[in-house]
């Protein structure tokens, strides 16, 4: 099926409202993960900011892989 992907992914610099801060949902998930990884939660980030630690601490922590 050829076409427009219904919810392509964008790179988290690419987001307008990137520069503002991460939400609370961000903030959770965040915690969780750094403990799992066993990491200090990150302090004060933007929401692109807080995009890509998620992506890297599920990669180390192996959450959210298919």
């Amino acid at each position: 099926m050829d076409g427009p992907r219904l919810n392509p992914e964008k790179d988290p610099e690419e987001w307008t409202t990137g520069d503002e801060p991460m939400t609370g949902p961000q903030r959770s998930y965040l915690r969780t993960l750094a403990q799992e990884a066993g990491e200090e939660p990150p302090g004060e980030l933007t929401k692109a900011e807080a995009s890509e630690q998620i992506e890297r601490l599920q990669r180390e922590t192996g959450r959210g892989t298919d």
